[in-house]
Parts: C-alpha cells; sequence; structure tokens
C-alpha cells in the first residue's frame, strides 16, 4: 500500500491481497499457501542455501529486492555453484531425508504439499520420492487415511 514503511511491510502484518480473484486462483493452483508469507519465504530461501538475506528497498512507488549474489560480493560464480552441486549430491540427498524426518516428528499431521513449503528448493515430487524411500527403507509409516492421516517415525 502507497501509505506503508519498509519497516511496516517488514514488519509482521495483516495482509489483504490486491486482487482477491487473482490471489484465490493462484492459492486453489497451489502456486501460494497463504498471503502474507511472501517476504518471510524469500527471506528463509535465501539463508537456508546459504546466501545472504536479501535487501527490501520501498519508495512508495514500488518495492525493489536487491538479492547480493554478484560473483564480485561473493566470490562464487555460477561455475563453482554447478560443480561444488554435482559433487555434494548424495550428502544432499541424505540431509533432505533427515530435514523430512525432523520435519515429520516436529509435525507428524504434514503433507507432502506442507513438506514441500517447508523444505526451500523441494517440489511435491521430490518430497513424494523421499517419503516413498523413507518408508521403503522402513524409516516411517503413515497412519490412517490419506487426508488426515499422519506419519510416524520408525528409526
Amino acid at each position: 500500500p502507497v501509505d506503508w514503511s519498509l519497516e511496516r511491510l517488514l514488519a509482521k502484518h495483516a495482509s489483504h491481497p490486491a486482487n482477491p480473484d487473482v490471489a484465490n486462483a493462484f492459492f486453489r493452483a497451489g502456486k501460494i499457501e497463504s498471503w502474507g508469507r511472501g517476504i518471510d519465504l524469500i527471506r528463509d530461501s535465501c539463508l537456508t542455501l546459504g546466501y545472504p538475506a536479501p535487501r527490501f528497498d520501498y519508495d512508495g512507488t514500488g518495492l525493489w529486492v536487491v538479492f547480493p549474489f554478484a560473483a564480485d560480493a561473493s566470490g562464487t560464480t555460477l561455475e563453482t555453484t554447478l560443480e561444488t552441486t554435482q559433487e555434494t549430491t548424495p550428502e544432499t540427498t541424505q540431509d533432505t531425508a533427515q530435514r523430512i524426518l525432523a520435519w515429520l516428528r516436529a509435525e507428524p499431521h504434514l503433507s507432502r504439499r506442507e513438506l514441500a513449503l517447508r523444505l526451500v528448493g523441494l517440489s511435491e515430487d521430490g518430497v513424494k520420492y523421499h517419503l516413498n524411500k523413507l518408508r521403503h527403507a522402513g524409516r516411517i509409516r503413515h497412519i490412517g487415511p490419506a487426508k488426515g492421516g499422519r506419519w510416524e517415525v520408525l528409526k
């Protein structure tokens, strides 16, 4: 809103979509979980991936999000990032499984969609893949109906 300050925007506040019809369409399509969490999700995603938190600039006419990912600021290039990713993929898979287990211990009623929202960078299909691997390995089981059931972490 035009009369808001950056401090108010970054603080906890009630959120009302500018166009409720568009927001509802995105919500029903599963593209957004709820309104009012975008800035927190952007910040948390950056920090989870090991990048600095973005800077938000607001002057009453628009909001800018500045991501300080330039090679000269961090010393990391795309080439280096790709090499690192390729070298650490098996470790990342194990880390993802551990993160899923931690979430299921804390919140056994989480759905695949809710897990995907908490595990930044992992799609619902990715969550399904990891859940199936954990289930076949005897690490978890699902109790109750598909909707409304809960997960049990076995070991």
